[in-house]
């Protein structure tokens, strides 16, 4: 099922029922008066955020939902039933805004939080009975539910937002030290949706690479970039591949400035990838670079186990201390 992280729904409470005009029918009483019952009230919209970012992928033929609709009155003054509330489940980190009002809701708990509310039903003629109005013949119409048009946008919500340039090994990182199936490959792009893994509960994210432009829409651009904006932490992945890291680390950021500045104030670890290509003298030289950024960094060779080891034991720290 292909990943889908914003979708267009129509959501709607249910509409009240209608009043209804009817006469009691008492044994032995000609027209012994109204008896027409008010409408039921329709069923209100509930948001339950879950931890499935891939929920909206099962909306993708089906994106009409409705709560019930109230049933209308019926005969002896008797009510008609109320409808039945509905519950949509979206991922954790959902925005939902109205098409038409521009008003925003967001998903941040996995609590069942209320969204809209049923009409309320119509009056019987049993409503309108007075002393000068024996034989009402009035009633009213249910009242339409709360309805919209809902552009509906996933920003994840993850404990580590894995961010550098595409073939940085950000995908092969995941797969080392947690247990995603990130898919890997040596082209721009091959990760083409975030992946997620769990480090000890914590959770990190593999966001597609990046590249110079990114921060204005070139390349996969804001359809990946807005799902760092919601992270705790970024590491921020530069493989001994580039011959000038400082610059693909500058460049980096300055895309995330682009986008939005204050993903710059995040919390952030460096952490040289692929160090099996370079020598140690190097290595040592490029990390001196960056701690005189005041950075915490961090180096890893995926080839070499005890790397991924102490990195995923200090990123744990790290985590636990925030």
């Amino acid at each position: 099922m292909a990943f889908i992280d914003e979708i267009t729904l129509n959501i709607s409470a249910g509409n009240g029922g209608d009043g209804i005009v009817s006469w009691m029918h008492t044994k032995g009483i000609d027209h012994a008066g109204p008896g027409g019952g008010d409408g039921g009230r329709g069923g209100d919209v509930y948001l339950k955020g879950v931890r499935d970012i891939a929920r909206l992928s099962a909306y993708r033929f089906v994106k009409d939902f409705k709560a019930e609709n109230g049933a209308r009155g019926m005969g002896d003054c008797m009510h008609g039933a109320a409808g039945d509330d509905f519950t949509l489940e979206l991922p954790l980190g959902s925005i939902l805004k109205n098409t038409e009002t521009g008003e925003e809701t967001e998903v941040l708990s996995e609590e069942t939080t209320f969204f809209l509310k049923g009409g309320n039903g119509g009056y019987g003629n049993a409503h309108f009975k007075g002393s000068k109005n024996i034989n009402p013949q009035e009633r009213t119409l249910g009242k339409a539910g709360q309805s919209g048009i809902f552009f509906v946008e996933l920003k994840m919500i993850v404990d580590i937002g894995l961010v550098g340039f595409p073939n940085a090994g950000k995908s092969s990182l995941l797969n080392s030290i947690t247990n995603a199936n990130a898919k890997v490959g040596s082209y721009q792009f091959t990760t083409l949706t975030p992946n997620l893994g769990s480090l000890y509960g914590y959770v990190i994210a593999d966001i597609p690479g990046l590249i110079e432009g990114a921060g204005e829409g070139k390349g996969l651009g804001h359809k990946f970039l807005r799902h760092i904006s919601r992270t705790k932490m970024l590491l921020h992945c530069i493989s001994c591949e580039f011959d000038k890291p400082l610059t693909a680390y500058k460049t980096i950021r300055d895309e995330l400035d682009a986008y939005d500045s204050r993903l710059l104030d995040k919390p952030e670890v460096i952490l040289l990838t692929k160090t099996d290509l370079i020598d140690q003298k190097e290595l040592k030289t490029r990390i001196k670079l960056f701690e005189k950024l005041n950075k915490t960094v961090f180096d890893i060779s995926i080839l070499d186990d005890r790397s991924v080891k102490v990195l995923s034991e200090e990123l744990v720290k790290i985590l636990k201390k925030m």
